[in-house]
């Protein structure tokens, strides 16, 4: 056990090792690391049931030390919640206000911004690292002076709904905004240890075998993006789960209100709602829809139709509206112009009306991997952390193929490939994982049948044995004399 926990930590720090001259170390050291998840999870199971939880967390924990002891690796998102929560610290709604507004530029710590320079095209420009993140140029507002910022996409307004917000004020209130990415990812590894015991519990509930939540506690996945990077998605995974796992307990009310406050956390989450509308869908999804208008009162308060933030933006940029790029990847591969967005919809909507009709108390986390699963399959986000609410379910599930969506989002976001390839490549990448889910769930399929014609058998053994056979002494209702 020890071994593969030690190979798992050299692999992380390599990843996360700033300016580390491999460009590709992090999706290689992702891949490495899969196969030593695999090689701990068969060392995990000698260990005696009672210390396992506790080997497991002190295991998290060595991996989170790992992860936070650099600067965020593959993603500056976190750069905008330290925002978000500096402004709040300071009276502000993070919706009133984008980064490069002057308004507020006294609470900008040299951290996140930087004076900037201009190209010979009047451009603005930033020094080689001038944060352990990216460098985003931008013009000040509405001097036009050139700042840099490590804050993405500064000229628009946050994006975050309002439990991500809170969270970002809570996880900064009482820090000194000179302080940098830390607390974020102290944060993230924090609630990676409770995503960790909520699996652990589960699994328990079930009768699995809890080695098997190493596959979240120590996979690269989780350390480099809910730890690392510290991406909120985190929040909405864990909530999603206790929303499940209130809902196997015949709690409505308190499954739908964690659900609506996933949902404020970052919209996403909605695709979980079909696997969880099995028990009094109705007192659901009104605790669901109270839970989400409410957390949005104080800020609507404030901010008004402000509150939507740079959302209506970012599904156009991103490509929601439309095909091109890599998303509806696999809808592409069949069809051209317009017609990609309307495929994936229909699939879409298939896939929630099959989950919403088999999914019962006895099989949640299965249909759960499933609606997430299929639906980032599908729709092909360019960010793999939106699949941290998917790896809890696919442990519980134990429904391994649907890692392969995980690796696909890794390669298609990490992998450095450029245009004529990268579309090629990444659309193969969807196309090796749908064929990994598709075969896991043919075999599971198969084996179901086999175990049934198995039961047959020994039903229909049990019962001949049972019989009197004809001819015997005892068959013959007249015995001999």
């Amino acid at each position: 056990m020890t071994a593969p926990l030690i190979v798992l930590a050299g692999l992380l720090w390599w990843m996360v090792l700033p300016q580390n001259p491999f460009q590709s170390a992090p999706i290689v050291g992702t891949l490495l690391s899969w196969g030593a998840v695999a090689w701990a999870v068969l060392a995990l199971r000698r260990v005696p049931r009672r210390r396992l939880a506790a080997v497991l967390v002190a295991g998290t924990v060595l991996l989170g030390l790992v992860a936070v002891s650099a600067p965020p690796r593959t993603s500056n998102d976190s750069a905008r919640y330290a925002w978000d929560g500096i402004v709040q610290k300071a009276g502000v709604s993070p919706y009133s206000y984008v980064p490069v507004d002057e308004t507020i530029a006294k609470l900008r710590p040299d951290w996140l911004f930087a004076p900037g320079g201009l190209d010979d095209d009047g451009r603005p420009v930033c020094a080689k690292d001038l944060f352990p993140t990216d460098s985003v140029p931008a013009f000040g507002f509405p001097s036009g002076s050139p700042l840099c910022t490590a804050i993405n996409r500064p000229h628009v307004p946050t994006i975050y709904p309002p439990t991500a917000e809170i969270y970002f004020a809570a996880v900064r209130i009482a820090l000194p905004d000179s302080v940098g990415y830390l607390p974020f990812q102290l944060a993230g590894l924090l609630m990676s240890v409770g995503v960790t015991l909520l699996v652990l519990s589960a699994l328990a509930r079930r009768g699995l075998p809890a080695h098997i939540a190493a596959v979240w506690a120590w996979s690269p996945f989780v350390q480099l993006e809910a730890v690392n990077n510290a991406h909120v998605d985190l929040l909405g995974a864990a909530l999603i789960l206790v929303s499940g796992m209130l809902l196997t307990r015949g709690k409505p009310l308190r499954s739908g209100v964690a659900f609506g406050a996933a949902v404020a956390t970052k919209l996403i989450p909605v695709i979980a709602a079909p696997a969880l509308l099995f028990r009094r869908p109705v007192r659901f999804i009104a605790a669901a829809l109270a839970s989400f208008a409410l957390l949005y009162v104080p800020y609507l308060a404030v901010a008004g139709v402000g509150v939507l933030g740079f959302l209506p933006g970012y599904l156009k940029e991103e490509g929601y509206s439309q095909s091109g790029g890599t998303r509806f990847g696999l809808a592409q591969l069949v069809s051209a112009g317009g017609w990609p967005p309307v495929l994936s919809a229909v699939a879409l909507a298939a896939v929630a009306v099959y989950v919403l009709r088999r999914t019962g108390p006895g099989n949640v986390w299965e249909q759960q991997t499933v609606m997430i699963g299929l639906t980032l399959l599908i729709v092909s986000p360019n960010y793999p952390w939106y699949a941290l609410m998917l790896l809890p379910f696919i442990v519980l599930s134990r429904r391994w193929e649907y890692i392969a969506v995980i690796l696909a989002l890794d390669a298609i976001y990490m992998v450095p490939i450029e245009d004529p390839l990268s579309l090629p490549l990444h659309q193969a990448a969807l196309v090796l994982a749908a064929g990994a889910v598709a075969a896991g769930t043919l075999w599971r399929r198969n084996r179901r049948h086999r175990l049934a014609a198995l039961a047959g058998v020994a039903a229909d053994s049990g019962l001949h044995s049972d019989r009197p056979a004809t001819g015997s002494p005892t068959a013959s209702p007249h015995p001999t004399t």
